[in-house]
């Protein structure tokens, strides 16, 4: 498949991306755990031929999005191992942290991961830290930004010099010199970090990829230069097409510094479709799903996002009070500061008033669009080709009816044009990517720097 032909992924929640999903369903109390759910969330993808199915993780603890919709309740790791019994092609992410437990305990599970699927899985790295999973952890107050991204690089290092540490031709398994496994021939790692030290081999082979494929998540400075340097593929929220060209230009400049392809590191912001057979069809649905949102919590969380007095923001018809909250900047948390400035670049852009930014998706924060299959095609297509993006990761409104109707209205659409596949490439995740193997023969690794 050729690069201008579109990458998509779908972010798997147990409803759908949005928040009041959950109450369409008829039995709502189980959508967390309910693995035949996400079976058929799997099949669905697969059905649309789209790369991966992307399993976020709160790592720690609930979190407060327990208290008002269905949360990330089982372990990413071991229901990507499930899906992937269920499906013979698409790509199975699992996100994992940085900060918390130890690489070579991550190093086995998504091996152990790509194994069982053929070649399908990936790591999603995440350096985000929040209360519950501080108190799970048993950590005190965290780290600083500049201190997460140093654990981080030693965490990230660590794991892939484990995954390079025992490489195909070393087993040997052969039966007139009883040498199954020849020593000379592994990669052991001795590593002695700030953070994080470790020594030897992993126990699980060289995978089918090479390596599994790595995501990244994140905007900020030190994030870029982190994905810019490990990933295959990063996951970012850019919400306008001028601050998405931007961001794709900057981290395929970083990617090419260090001594990188830029084609092999894949831009994939994440995007909210919520689709119907006309434009007013579609916003009647969003206003359907929107009407059984509880406005009174969500009015409390822009405002927490805004840095403003929630009565502020009690008039939903009223402008957006942005002399309140520009005053009030230096009080919004580091982590949110860069979703505050897209939502209300996005709000002054469209010139929304309260009521219009507070249904943007604000708890997600990814970029909305609400409209036709064929338009929805064309919409992508455009950041595409104008040095936007490689592809996107989809949020789907309800799961899987949402999923069905990308499979069955836009990928024909897609396909038509000739910008995306008619079955899959390969039987990997980087084949269906356009990724080379990864060969750590001809990479510097830490085992072989070591």
């Amino acid at each position: 498949m050729s690069r201008n032909h579109i990458r998509l992924g779908v972010n798997v929640l147990a409803s759908g991306r949005h928040d009041a999903a959950w109450k369409t369903f008829e039995d709502k109390r189980h959508l967390a755990t309910d693995i035949g759910h996400f079976v058929a969330i799997a099949k669905a993808a697969e059905r649309g031929l789209i790369d991966a199915i992307f399993l976020a993780d709160n790592p720690g603890g609930l979190v407060t999005e327990s208290h008002t919709r269905p949360w990330r309740a089982l372990d990413p790791a071991v229901l990507v191992a499930n899906l992937a019994a269920h499906t013979e092609h698409v790509g199975l992410v699992c996100t994992t942290t940085t900060l918390f437990g130890h690489p070579y305990t991550i190093a086995r599970q998504i091996a152990s991961i790509d194994h069982i699927s053929g070649g399908r899985a990936a790591w999603n790295i995440i350096t985000s830290q929040n209360p519950p999973a501080l108190d799970a952890y048993g950590v005190g107050k965290g780290w600083d930004q500049a201190e997460r991204y140093r654990r981080a690089e030693e965490f990230v290092q660590i794991v892939t010099a484990f995954w390079d540490s025992l490489p195909d031709d070393a087993v040997e398994a052969d039966a007139d010199t009883s040498v199954y496994l020849n020593p000379a021939r592994l990669r052991p790692l001795d590593f002695a970090g700030t953070h994080f030290n470790a020594r030897g081999t992993s126990s699980v082979p060289e995978t089918p990829q090479g390596r599994p494929v790595i995501f990244q998540a994140g905007q900020s400075s030190d994030s870029r230069a982190f994905g810019a340097r490990h990933a295959d593929a990063l996951f970012t929220g850019q919400r306008l097409i001028e601050s998405a060209r931007s961001f794709y230009s900057e981290v395929k400049t970083l990617a090419k510094s260090f001594g990188r392809n830029p084609d092999h590191l894949l831009v994939m912001p994440g995007l909210f479709p919520i689709l119907a057979s006309s434009e007013e069809e579609a916003k009647r649905h969003k206003r359907s799903l929107d009407d059984r949102l509880d406005s009174i919590s969500l009015r409390a969380e822009l405002a927490r996002h805004l840095a403003v007095d929630a009565a502020s923001l009690a008039d939903l018809d009223a402008p957006i009070p942005y002399a309140e909250s520009e005053a009030n900047a230096s009080l919004v948390p580091l982590a949110s500061r860069w979703h505050r400035a897209e939502m209300l670049k996005e709000a002054r852009q469209y010139g929304w008033n309260i009521r219009e930014l507070l249904f943007s998706n604000i708890t997600g924060g990814h970029r909305v669009y609400v409209g036709t299959p064929e338009g929805f095609a064309h919409d992508m297509l455009h950041w595409i080709d104008t040095g936007g993006a490689d592809g996107f990761n989809l949020n789907i409104d309800v799961q899987p009816v949402g999923l069905d109707l990308i499979a069955d209205e836009v990928i024909p659409v897609l396909q038509k044009l000739g910008r995306y596949r008619t079955a899959y490439e390969g039987r990997t995740l980087r084949d269906n990517l356009g990724l080379p193997r990864f060969d750590a023969r001809t990479q510097n690794s830490l085992a072989a720097a070591g």
